[in-house]
């Protein structure tokens, strides 16, 4: 029997090769919010590896949303030609191609990860060299050293709304098969559920149905431009530091499943709290997975585990164990765009590279083949390691 791991899954119209599933990582590599070849290497090579979902990172709804000045963006219909190479190209491998959607509110405006990433107000805005502002639903900052955010109008929440929607329109114009909204991680939508930087006392804030308003809002306008066959994912934060509970996050997914998202991509943390108030981090091997188990069977809604999923028992355990239904694979896929290939000849494949391009899968094959042939030559200190045949004779090292 081939491997959980390696099943399909239909969502929708929608049917995945298989449960792996390239996390959203942000690579900070475009221009005024223009993708390039870069992005088209790094999203296709995870194509031809096999992957199942491929999700392109955070792209922006807004350029006030960019996290820095290098982040991808989908605020205007210039962008559509680029994002359709990318996806086209994911899809030409066999892979779906997803693309996340966010604004990162007052976490905008930095400096690049490997800079520092620390607030800087003097850069200019991302789309034309305009005045960058931070926005955020309360007058807070998002750490000690940002500046306090301007506190968004009712017309401005609903126009941020009909961004959104719009951002799901090109998203389909250019050939995406799933949309996530982020709505983690101390961003803009995890920024209005929080009542640790909520403090609205209109409608969109004070009770958990009012923090839960602008997100609902948001899923309901793409949905809205969104085609009914294709599937909408939500990243959220299931538990953070600011005293986000499971329970709230359990009410949040059953809100989001009712208004049409298809699957809970689990994730956890994101919103700064002062240190003496942040609880001990206990990160191991699949630390976020028993949140995407207690979503997924408390809401009633498919999930997505993430977080040190490194191994392909590990990630077949979860799926056997109805844990999740697909596995969100981030940095061991930076380490090893071939993940798949490796994961499904480990747990037994009879085809391991049955998703590889017929250029790569002949001589996959045939190597694999080979190396069942090898025979060690032996010496009379042992195995010599230099002398494997790969089905011809070796010299043995004198």
């Amino acid at each position: 029997m081939e491997p959980k791991l390696l099943s399909p899954l239909t969502i929708r119209d929608l049917t995945l090769r298989n449960r792996v599933v390239l996390s959203p990582m942000l690579t900070y590599s475009a221009t005024n919010g223009h993708t390039n070849d870069w992005h088209l290497m790094h999203l296709g090579k995870f194509a031809a590896g096999g992957v199942g979902l491929v999700m392109m990172e955070s792209t922006k709804i807004d350029p006030a949303g960019c996290t820095t000045p290098r982040d991808c963006g989908i605020w205007k219909d210039d962008f559509i030609p680029a994002l359709s190479r990318i996806a086209a190209l994911v899809k030409n491998h066999g892979a779906a191609a997803g693309i996340q959607l966010g604004h990162s509110g007052r976490k905008a405006r930095n400096v690049l990860p490997w800079e520092g990433r620390t607030p800087d107000a003097t850069l200019e805005g991302v789309d034309h060299g305009e005045r960058w502002e931070l926005v955020g639903p309360s007058a807070l900052q998002g750490s000690p050293d940002a500046e306090v955010p301007h506190v968004l109008t009712i017309d401005e929440i609903h126009d941020l709304v009909r961004k959104w929607g719009e951002a799901a329109r090109r998203a389909d114009d250019a050939g995406f098969d799933v949309v996530e909204i982020h709505g983690a991680h101390g961003y803009l939508i995890h920024q209005f559920l929080s009542p640790e930087s909520n403090r609205r006392d209109d409608e969109y804030g004070g009770s958990p149905e009012g923090r839960m308003r602008f997100a609902l809002e948001v899923v309901q306008e793409v949905r809205r431009n969104w085609p009914a066959g294709k599937p909408l994912f939500f990243r959220a934060s299931a538990i953070d530091e600011a005293g986000c509970r499971i329970e709230d996050t359990v009410d949040l997914c059953k809100a989001l499943y009712a208004e049409g998202v298809d699957l809970i991509d689990c994730s956890t943390g994101g919103m700064w709290v002062p240190a003496e108030r942040r609880p001990p981090r206990n990160a191991g091997y699949g630390y976020q997975v028993p949140h995407a188990e207690h979503v997924r069977k408390r809401a009633g809604v498919a999930t997505m585990a993430v977080g040190a999923i490194v191994h392909g028992d590990q990630a077949e355990r979860i799926l056997q164990q109805d844990q999740a239904d697909l596995v969100a694979i981030g940095r061991e896929l930076l380490h090893n765009p071939n993940w798949v290939f490796d994961a499904a000849a480990k747990l037994g494949s009879d085809t391991p590279y049955a998703y590889a391009p017929d250029a790569y899968g002949y001589w996959l094959a045939l190597r694999q083949q080979r190396q069942d042939e090898y025979t060690p030559i032996i010496s009379g200190d042992g195995i010599e390691p230099s002398t494997q045949r790969w089905g011809i004779e070796s010299v043995a090292r004198s």
